[in-house]
Protein backbone atom coordinates (compact mmCIF):
# COMPACT_ATOMS: atom_id res chain seq x y z
CA UNK A 1 0.00 0.00 0.00
CA UNK A 2 1.48 3.49 -0.77
CA UNK A 3 2.33 5.81 2.18
CA UNK A 4 -0.34 7.93 3.55
CA UNK A 5 0.65 11.45 3.95
CA UNK A 6 1.65 12.89 7.35
CA UNK A 7 -1.15 13.73 9.36
CA UNK A 8 -3.47 11.25 8.48
CA UNK A 9 -3.99 7.06 9.11
CA UNK A 10 -3.65 7.47 12.98
CA UNK A 11 -3.85 4.00 14.86
CA UNK A 12 -7.61 3.58 16.31
CA UNK A 13 -6.75 1.22 19.54
CA UNK A 14 -9.31 -2.02 19.54
CA UNK A 15 -12.12 -1.45 22.26
CA UNK A 16 -13.36 -3.88 24.94
CA UNK A 17 -16.45 -4.67 23.14
CA UNK A 18 -16.85 -6.12 19.29
CA UNK A 19 -20.02 -7.03 16.98
CA UNK A 20 -18.90 -8.02 13.70
CA UNK A 21 -20.54 -6.96 10.38
CA UNK A 22 -20.93 -9.69 7.48
CA UNK A 23 -22.13 -6.70 4.63
CA UNK A 24 -24.33 -8.44 1.42
CA UNK A 25 -22.49 -11.89 1.28
CA UNK A 26 -25.23 -12.77 -1.08
CA UNK A 27 -25.83 -15.32 -3.96
CA UNK A 28 -25.68 -12.12 -6.31
CA UNK A 29 -21.91 -11.47 -5.67
CA UNK A 30 -20.76 -15.35 -6.18
CA UNK A 31 -22.52 -16.39 -8.80
CA UNK A 32 -21.50 -16.41 -12.70
CA UNK A 33 -23.96 -14.44 -14.80
CA UNK A 34 -24.44 -11.98 -12.26
CA UNK A 35 -23.78 -8.31 -13.01
CA UNK A 36 -22.46 -8.33 -9.52
CA UNK A 37 -20.12 -10.81 -9.90
CA UNK A 38 -16.93 -10.63 -7.96
CA UNK A 39 -13.86 -12.83 -9.60
CA UNK A 40 -13.06 -14.30 -6.02
CA UNK A 41 -14.83 -15.75 -3.47
CA UNK A 42 -11.58 -15.61 -1.34
CA UNK A 43 -13.42 -12.48 0.78
CA UNK A 44 -16.31 -15.13 1.27
CA UNK A 45 -14.02 -17.85 3.11
CA UNK A 46 -12.07 -15.62 5.39
CA UNK A 47 -15.41 -13.80 6.43
CA UNK A 48 -16.46 -17.51 7.14
CA UNK A 49 -13.11 -18.14 9.36
CA UNK A 50 -13.89 -14.97 11.50
CA UNK A 51 -17.44 -15.76 11.75
CA UNK A 52 -16.38 -18.48 13.36
CA UNK A 53 -14.27 -17.00 16.04
CA UNK A 54 -16.85 -14.51 16.74
CA UNK A 55 -19.63 -17.32 17.74
CA UNK A 56 -17.08 -19.57 19.62
CA UNK A 57 -16.58 -15.90 21.90
CA UNK A 58 -20.15 -15.49 21.93
CA UNK A 59 -19.59 -11.85 19.99
CA UNK A 60 -22.39 -9.89 18.57
CA UNK A 61 -22.63 -10.78 14.99
CA UNK A 62 -24.84 -8.73 12.30
CA UNK A 63 -25.53 -9.99 8.97
CA UNK A 64 -26.67 -7.33 6.05
CA UNK A 65 -28.54 -8.37 2.88
CA UNK A 66 -30.63 -5.92 0.01
CA UNK A 67 -34.11 -6.85 -0.61
CA UNK A 68 -36.45 -3.73 -2.13
CA UNK A 69 -39.69 -3.15 -2.37
CA UNK A 70 -42.36 -3.57 -5.45
CA UNK A 71 -40.86 -2.03 -8.47
CA UNK A 72 -36.92 -0.93 -6.23
CA UNK A 73 -39.61 2.13 -5.12
CA UNK A 74 -37.53 2.23 -1.55
CA UNK A 75 -34.06 1.91 -3.54
CA UNK A 76 -35.08 5.67 -5.12
CA UNK A 77 -32.03 7.19 -7.11
CA UNK A 78 -29.77 4.74 -6.17
CA UNK A 79 -31.63 1.75 -7.83
CA UNK A 80 -31.85 4.62 -11.21
CA UNK A 81 -28.12 5.17 -11.12
CA UNK A 82 -27.24 1.31 -10.58
CA UNK A 83 -30.21 -0.78 -12.57
CA UNK A 84 -28.26 -4.14 -11.19
CA UNK A 85 -29.94 -3.48 -7.66
CA UNK A 86 -33.13 -4.31 -9.25
CA UNK A 87 -32.44 -8.09 -9.10
CA UNK A 88 -33.02 -7.84 -5.29
CA UNK A 89 -36.54 -6.52 -5.69
CA UNK A 90 -37.95 -8.76 -3.56
CA UNK A 91 -36.70 -11.93 -1.39
CA UNK A 92 -34.85 -14.40 -4.27
CA UNK A 93 -32.05 -16.32 -4.66
CA UNK A 94 -29.51 -13.82 -5.58
CA UNK A 95 -30.22 -11.84 -1.67
CA UNK A 96 -30.25 -15.49 -0.47
CA UNK A 97 -27.19 -15.24 2.04
CA UNK A 98 -23.84 -17.41 1.23
CA UNK A 99 -24.36 -20.79 3.07
CA UNK A 100 -20.82 -20.54 4.16
CA UNK A 101 -21.62 -17.30 6.34
CA UNK A 102 -25.70 -18.35 7.06
CA UNK A 103 -26.97 -16.73 9.65
CA UNK A 104 -28.02 -18.68 13.00
CA UNK A 105 -31.50 -18.37 14.49
CA UNK A 106 -30.00 -15.95 17.25
CA UNK A 107 -27.80 -13.59 14.56
CA UNK A 108 -29.81 -10.49 14.04
CA UNK A 109 -30.03 -10.10 9.95
CA UNK A 110 -30.37 -5.71 9.05
CA UNK A 111 -32.47 -5.45 5.56
CA UNK A 112 -30.91 -2.73 4.10
CA UNK A 113 -31.74 -0.37 0.24
CA UNK A 114 -28.42 1.74 0.87
CA UNK A 115 -24.75 1.54 0.88
CA UNK A 116 -23.71 2.03 4.20
CA UNK A 117 -25.40 -0.82 6.95
CA UNK A 118 -26.39 2.26 8.89
CA UNK A 119 -28.47 4.66 6.37
CA UNK A 120 -31.93 3.40 7.59
CA UNK A 121 -31.39 0.89 9.46
CA UNK A 122 -31.24 -0.06 14.16
CA UNK A 123 -27.70 -0.64 13.33
CA UNK A 124 -26.49 2.40 15.26
CA UNK A 125 -29.14 1.89 17.72
CA UNK A 126 -28.66 -1.97 18.28
CA UNK A 127 -24.42 -1.43 18.30
CA UNK A 128 -25.01 1.35 21.34
CA UNK A 129 -27.66 -0.83 22.99
CA UNK A 130 -24.94 -3.85 23.18
CA UNK A 131 -22.34 -1.45 24.29
CA UNK A 132 -20.10 -2.16 21.33
CA UNK A 133 -16.95 0.21 20.70
CA UNK A 134 -15.34 -1.98 17.98
CA UNK A 135 -17.15 -2.60 14.86
CA UNK A 136 -15.01 -5.44 12.24
CA UNK A 137 -16.20 -5.10 9.31
CA UNK A 138 -16.42 -7.69 6.89
CA UNK A 139 -18.13 -8.43 3.27
CA UNK A 140 -19.05 -6.09 0.01
CA UNK A 141 -17.77 -4.96 -1.89
CA UNK A 142 -15.06 -2.53 -0.90
CA UNK A 143 -15.75 0.68 -2.69
CA UNK A 144 -19.25 0.51 -2.11
CA UNK A 145 -20.77 -0.94 1.01
CA UNK A 146 -18.21 -1.35 3.13
CA UNK A 147 -16.40 1.92 2.53
CA UNK A 148 -19.86 3.26 3.02
CA UNK A 149 -20.76 1.23 6.36
CA UNK A 150 -16.82 1.89 7.55
CA UNK A 151 -17.51 6.14 7.08
CA UNK A 152 -20.60 5.93 8.70
CA UNK A 153 -19.04 3.44 12.05
CA UNK A 154 -16.59 6.37 13.04
CA UNK A 155 -18.88 8.90 12.77
CA UNK A 156 -21.40 7.01 14.95
CA UNK A 157 -18.42 6.76 17.24
CA UNK A 158 -17.62 3.22 16.67
CA UNK A 159 -14.23 2.06 16.23
CA UNK A 160 -13.70 0.35 12.45
CA UNK A 161 -11.71 -2.19 11.58
CA UNK A 162 -11.94 -3.02 8.28
CA UNK A 163 -10.80 -6.93 7.46
CA UNK A 164 -8.43 -6.23 4.04
CA UNK A 165 -8.89 -10.70 3.67
CA UNK A 166 -12.32 -10.36 4.13
CA UNK A 167 -13.88 -7.91 2.27
CA UNK A 168 -13.87 -7.87 -2.01
CA UNK A 169 -14.71 -5.99 -4.73
CA UNK A 170 -14.98 -6.79 -8.73
CA UNK A 171 -11.45 -5.38 -9.47
CA UNK A 172 -8.36 -4.51 -8.13
CA UNK A 173 -7.99 -0.84 -8.35
CA UNK A 174 -11.19 0.26 -6.41
CA UNK A 175 -10.42 -2.64 -3.98
CA UNK A 176 -7.11 -1.17 -3.31
CA UNK A 177 -7.66 2.37 -3.76
CA UNK A 178 -10.90 2.17 -1.30
CA UNK A 179 -8.76 0.10 1.61
CA UNK A 180 -5.81 2.73 1.06
CA UNK A 181 -8.59 5.38 1.56
CA UNK A 182 -10.23 4.27 4.38
CA UNK A 183 -6.83 3.53 6.15
CA UNK A 184 -5.83 7.12 5.24
CA UNK A 185 -9.21 8.65 6.96
CA UNK A 186 -11.80 6.58 8.33
CA UNK A 187 -11.06 2.88 9.62
CA UNK A 188 -7.61 0.77 10.27
CA UNK A 189 -7.38 -2.24 7.96
CA UNK A 190 -6.63 -4.97 9.48
CA UNK A 191 -5.51 -8.64 8.23
CA UNK A 192 -7.78 -11.82 9.47
CA UNK A 193 -5.11 -12.99 11.46
CA UNK A 194 -5.47 -9.62 13.73
CA UNK A 195 -8.86 -9.78 13.67
CA UNK A 196 -9.20 -13.34 14.75
CA UNK A 197 -6.32 -12.87 17.43
CA UNK A 198 -8.30 -9.71 18.75
CA UNK A 199 -11.58 -11.87 18.86
CA UNK A 200 -9.46 -14.34 20.62
CA UNK A 201 -8.34 -11.93 23.24
CA UNK A 202 -11.72 -10.80 24.49
CA UNK A 203 -13.37 -12.55 27.39
CA UNK A 204 -15.70 -15.33 26.76
CA UNK A 205 -19.38 -14.15 26.87
CA UNK A 206 -20.93 -16.43 29.46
Amino acid sequence: MTDIAEGFGGDLPFGNRAALILIDLMHAYFEEGSQLFLPSNDCLHSASRILEAAREKGVLVIHTKVVLGPGGVDGGVFVRKIPALRGFIGENSMNELMPEVAPLPTELVIVKQYASAFSGTSLAATLQASGVDTLLITGVSTSGCVRATGVDAIQHGFIPKVVRDAVGDRSDGPHEANLYDLQAKYADVISERQAVSYLSSLPGDD
